[in-house]
């Protein structure tokens, strides 16, 4: 049900849309509120705070549906749900969770603010500090590559407090947009998911109450790790719904228009070879990451499932599609129509919430682990 809905949500209100936005590297807000409307940027928030009261394979299964049409969309929704509201979910206090659930179900967009220019895979090296106030926190430093930039009035800030104790010093604070002195310094220009808005944050003696303290101090790491750990398996998500997107606008066009030598191109051999193995890889890519989800839903450990699910999604979109623009000759690599947008979009899902070869350690690590006598 989840799926089909947005299925056709994703078909007659994001389609249309999807050349234009990519152009313009700029979301449609329009199209943000009517993400809203539709429930999907508070899907496991519940219902007492104006969300859907999903479950989190359910946020996962509107990921996937999203990206067959536009990774961007999809994306913006994914951090918003499965590293946004789900750190407020689980690590808010009463309050905050009385202040920003409804908001962040209903109109306010928000922010997961870890990177750095010199902190990406080493997550933990940040050098953005805060310091205690008599009233709160006060917050000096930058971020970088942060999604969503544009579009929210929320963000999670990871600074350390007490840069002595190391990573163990880094706290997570709310900042509102308008904060004085926080300040978006640029918009990043892409290859790929080009209408979902990267930024570099600047925050100069920003100043919070201690309302905004997100989990307990020295506890933001803690609170990182977890999160990601959820997150890669919506990046999974995204990257399996590009691949069955970039699969079928192929599939469509080989199977029904494009001819040579008197036939269908999609009816040689060498063709059909190629897409066959091209969406078992997809179903095994889906697999790994429902798996994952599953896992996560009834409380067993899923790390290394969400590193294997993402590492294997982001090799399958790049692959896949790459071979779609090959297998659509000249219509694929023109603008006109998705295909080669599909594939520029494929190159980030080896990079963000984690690099392929950060994932490969990841699963390595934990194997070592679970085989060493």
């Amino acid at each position: 049900m989840m799926a089909d809905s947005v299925s056709r949500f994703a078909q007659e209100a994001v389609l249309p849309r999807v050349r234009d936005m990519d152009e313009a590297e700029a979301m449609d807000p329009a199209l943000v509120e009517q993400l809203f409307e539709q429930g999907l940027m508070g899907v496991e928030i519940p219902e007492e705070y104006g969300g859907a009261g999903m479950n989190f394979t359910a946020c996962i299964v509107g990921i996937e549906e999203l990206a067959r049409v536009d990774p961007s969309v999809s994306v913006l929704v994914d951090v918003h749900n499965t590293l946004v509201n789900t750190a407020v979910l689980k690590y808010g206090s009463v309050d905050v969770k009385k202040k920003w659930l409804p908001r962040l179900a209903t109109d306010t967009v928000g922010s997961f603010c870890l990177s750095e220019p010199v902190s990406g895979s080493d997550a933990f090296a940040l050098s953005t500090r805060a310091t205690k106030t008599d009233s709160g926190y006060k917050i000096n430093g930058s971020k970088m590559w942060i999604t969503n930039a544009i579009e929210s009035s929320f963000f999670i800030v990871f600074a350390n407090l007490d840069p002595s104790r190391g990573y163990k010093g880094i706290t997570a604070l709310i900042v509102e947009k308008g904060t004085p002195g926080f300040s978006i310094a640029k918009k990043e220009s892409k290859l790929g998911i080009k209408a979902s808005s990267t930024c570099v944050l600047n925050f100069d003696d920003v100043e919070v109450p201690n309302e905004n303290l997100l989990g307990a101090e020295g506890h933001g790491y803690k609170i990182a790790i977890g999160l990601l750990n959820e997150g890669r398996i919506g990046i999974a998500a995204q990257m399996t719904g590009l691949s069955l997107g970039a699969w079928e606008n192929a599939a469509r066009y080989v199977w029904n228009d494009r001819k040579q030598f008197g036939q269908l191109v999609g009816e040689f051999q060498g063709m059909q070879h190629q897409m066959a193995q091209s969406y078992t890889e997809i179903v095994a890519a889906r697999a790994l990451v429902y798996n994952a989800a599953r896992k996560k839903e009834v409380g067993e450990d899923f790390v290394r499932d969400a590193a294997m699910a993402k590492l294997f999604a982001s090799q399958v979109a790049g692959r896949v599609s790459g071979l779609a623009i090959e297998w659509m000759g000249g219509m694929g690599f023109v603008r006109e129509g998705l295909a080669e947008k599909y594939w520029r979009d494929s190159k980030i899902g080896a990079i963000y919430e984690g690099t392929s070869n950060i994932q490969l350690q990841t699963i390595a690590r934990l194997l070592q682990k679970e085989y060493t006598r």
